[in-house]
């Protein structure tokens, strides 16, 4: 560490306003560049806390333990996602059918196929448990890593490639296919993009953010009751 990084103060202030500023930072750069979905203000915000961590010397376990309070809000900001959906509950009833029959499938395969590919490569277990939960939102994410291992910072990791890479190609089959139906855009945004698919989703409309976030929640608690239970099962 250089004099000039030894000569700054560590701790959460300094966590904080990194965060902060990376944030407000990430949003300034993402309405300038247009709102690209495929570059979306959370992947510009953690590439300059990245930087920010790398320029001033500090470990990111350091700052992984300043900021360990911004992440228990993550759990409030999820349960406000209930608001979207009271306001389109009767779309969301009249649908009940086929959200039901599709939901399960479609979370199993969010969380399988990412496992198989990494297991046919060669990857060992600690692996395979940091990709499991991988489209998951947050709050959910962190507590099944704690049940069934892995790195944190891995899943973190996939977590945000995940939401990039699900908002990028489901608006762009949506293209392709001619998909204009803001509710099935929107809950495949949810299921496969988790806040970061939700966050694209309200960009579309106020449906489609609603039925993003269902398909976030839905999933998340599928995947937070079966997967361990499946991982302990399978001796993963």
């Amino acid at each position: 560490m250089s004099g000039w990084q030894a000569s700054i103060p560590n701790g959460p202030i300094l966590a904080i306003a990194l965060t902060l500023a990376a944030y407000l930072g990430g949003v300034r750069l993402f309405e300038r560049l247009g709102r690209p979905s495929w570059c979306p203000a959370v992947l510009i915000g953690a590439l300059l806390i990245a930087t920010g961590l790398w320029l001033l010397g500090i470990p990111y376990r350091d700052y992984q333990r300043d900021i360990v309070w911004l992440t228990l809000l993550l759990g409030p900001a999820t349960v406000a996602l209930a608001v979207p959906l009271y306001q389109q509950r009767q779309s969301i009833f009249a649908l009940w059918k086929p959200i039901l029959c599709c939901l399960p499938l479609a979370a199993a395969l969010a969380a399988c196929y990412a496992v198989a590919i990494a297991w046919l490569l060669g990857a060992p277990p600690a692996v395979l448990a940091s990709l499991a939960p991988k489209s998951v939102t947050a709050p959910l994410a962190i507590g099944i890593q704690e049940q069934i291992g892995g790195s944190l910072s891995l899943m973190l990791g996939g977590l945000l490639i995940t939401g990039v890479m699900a908002t990028l190609f489901v608006s762009w089959l949506a293209r392709l296919l001619g998909i204009r139906d803001p509710r099935l855009i929107g809950f495949t945004l949810g299921v496969n993009g988790h806040a970061i698919g939700t966050v694209r989703a309200f960009e579309l409309g106020p449906t489609a953010g609603a039925f993003a976030s269902l398909g976030m929640s839905l999933t998340g608690v599928f995947t937070a009751l079966f997967l361990p239970l499946v991982w302990r099962l399978f001796g993963a």
